[in-house]
């Protein structure tokens, strides 16, 4: 199997101001730390997962002026033991884990399909058992989507509520930190060591089960998830289906909003340095780039306000449900030998999915709860802002 490590310790030890092989006792104690090659680590380099982007930042590194992310210091200082930096789809801008600078990445629940990106690398090396806690980001879908398509815990976590420092932005109005386990004993340590208490909420002690039937009606999936369902939420608590005419992602756009509003602050944040650097980047994904930089300003003020009616729908919604249950991707991974314009629907329809809770700054627990035609699916509970923790409770309850 090809590594999904770009890089491993040691590297520069003798100058490292982080504890590599972490010798701190804490609740991750001997767990394995795989971190995505967006977050900076004193001493080591960060590529974004591609190698100009890595030569025009290297003297940045080398004079040392990069400083650790907050996450990865309170992981190494809960006790976990760094095993390297990982893969990452470039820039952080895709959903499929494929990257032509490395060798390809094997989905070891399916090798068959695609690992997902773009913490495909983080994900690989938990699925893989190399490593215990995949840290990554999820932007678009870039935690939920390897998670689904590997059989992992993943969540994307409440907007805002971890800092997002020290780290290769990509569209910062969206990007979050999260991470993904094998287990959800283990994802609630890391949960519990990453989130911090104060920005927490709980949910109901009896919670309202919302179930967006219509989303659920056209994955691949919809047999196995309405089973589960009628199985394990229906006996035990109160479920309302949401009704098409009160959650249509396809009618509600979502997708279209969330592309128009994260290219815009992709072409802010990196447009500069690809005009100046011209940098090798996979066809796909430059051709998206350079749609970002055609997005007026009149079409970001129009995604705004569109956003604006998205969150105003979830608020009302989530006035008589307490948690929104949906699927977390439209199936299981693509083939890796799917064409361009397969990866392109498949893309599409991801994010008609993924982009309900990023536009709203929710957060997204996925459940690995199915096996399809061999290869890993399963759903998701979206909760209220604050509500990442109370989330990890309500999968306790199911006894998942």
């Amino acid at each position: 199997m090809n590594s999904p490590f770009v890089l491993t310790p040691p590297i520069h030890k003798e100058k490292s101001q982080l504890t590599l092989e972490s010798s701190f006792k804490g609740p991750l104690e001997h767990l394995g730390l795989a971190v995505k090659d967006l977050f900076h680590m004193a001493n080591l380099p960060t590529g974004a997962g591609n190698p100009d982007y890595l030569k025009s930042h290297v003297n940045t590194h080398e004079n040392n002026t990069i400083e650790t992310n907050s996450t990865v210091k309170a992981l190494l200082n809960a006790g976990a033991v760094f095993k390297g930096k990982t893969i990452t789809d470039e820039l952080a801008y895709s959903l499929h884990g494929q990257n032509k600078h490395f060798p390809a990445l094997i989905n070891p629940a399916a090798p068959e399909l695609i690992p997902g990106g773009s913490s495909s690398g983080s994900a690989v090396a938990v699925s893989s058992e190399l490593a215990d806690i995949g840290l990554g980001t999820d932007t678009g879908g870039s935690i939920r989507v390897p998670a689904s398509y590997q059989g992992l815990w993943g969540m994307r976590t409440t907007h805002g509520i971890i800092e997002c420092d020290n780290m290769v932005a990509l569209a910062p109005s969206f990007d979050t930190v999260g991470w993904m386990t094998r287990d959800l004993a283990t994802f609630e340590l890391v949960s519990e060591v990453c989130i911090p208490a104060h920005t927490q909420h709980a949910i109901a002690a009896e919670p309202c089960f919302g179930i967006a039937s219509n989303e659920f009606d056209g994955v691949l999936h919809k047999a196995l998830c309405n089973k589960w369902i009628d199985e394990n939420l229906r006996p035990q608590f109160e479920t309302r289906d949401i009704p098409s005419d009160m959650l249509n992602l396809t009618a509600m756009d979502t997708a279209a909003i969330f592309r128009v509003l994260q290219g815009s602050e992709i072409w802010q944040q990196h447009g500069q340095w690809i005009e100046q650097e011209k940098p090798d980047i996979a066809d796909d994904i430059m051709s998206r780039l350079l749609w970002c930089k055609t997005i007026t300003a009149e079409q970001v003020e129009s995604a705004k306000l569109q956003q604006q009616g998205v969150v105003n729908h979830l608020d009302t919604l989530f006035q008589d449900v307490d948690v929104l249950v949906i699927p977390t991707t439209p199936g299981i991974a693509p083939r890796c030998d799917a064409d361009s314009t397969t990866l392109a629907n498949d893309r599409n329809t991801l994010l008609a999915l993924t982009s309900l809770a990023g536009l709203a700054g929710l957060p997204q627990l996925h459940l690995p709860l199915f096996t399809l035609h061999n290869a890993p699916c399963g759903l998701s509970l979206v909760g209220k802002k604050g509500n990442d923790l109370a989330l990890l409770a309500v999968a306790k309850r199911l006894a998942l």
